[in-house]
């Protein structure tokens, strides 16, 4: 848990902070961007739990995964979603607020813990940010993702600065 000192300082030493190194921005599944800024906010694409582009906790949470692991696939998939907003703005610190989240999960019809498994995204991102700055969320169970990935985060984030 972060703590009242590192919750002051800025999003790329609360990584450090955290030992966290972001992954390399994930590349686009198609003919899509991987982030656009309007104005003072950046829309990001949907981002898997993927490593070097390789899908990571393949299978139905209610099924094949715990809560656990699709915690563990949120948290990954955001990471992605920060390492594509860093390769945009250059740093971190650019970020006011976290707007949006919404989380994708691929279920078997009787799950219904969707909640605990977005935290896993939720709780990185106030991590990061720091809980003053957390989002508003949606999150839903879906019946595939690409690459037979079992979640994808969307973030919107407010930024300091406009678009070009």
């Amino acid at each position: 848990m972060i703590t009242n000192t590192e919750r002051r300082s800025s999003a790329e030493q609360r990584l450090a902070d955290l030992g966290i190194t972001l992954p390399p921005a994930p590349s686009p599944l198609g003919a899509y961007v991987g982030a656009v800024q309007v104005g003072q906010l950046l829309y990001l694409s949907g981002t898997l739990p993927s490593e070097g582009g390789v899908p990571k906790f393949l299978g139905k949470l209610g099924g094949e995964l715990s809560i656990e692991e699709g915690k563990s696939a949120t948290r990954l998939a955001a990471l992605n979603a920060l390492a594509l907003a860093k390769r945009q703005l250059g740093s971190l610190d650019k970020v006011t607020r976290v707007v949006r989240l919404t989380v994708s999960l691929v279920t078997t019809p009787e799950f219904r813990d969707h909640a605990k498994v977005a935290d896993g995204a939720s709780e990185l991102l106030a991590d990061v940010f720091g809980p003053e700055k957390t989002s508003t969320r949606m999150v839903s169970g879906v019946t595939s993702l690409p690459l037979g990935a079992s979640a994808v985060v969307e973030v919107l984030l407010s930024i300091e600065g406009q678009s070009h």
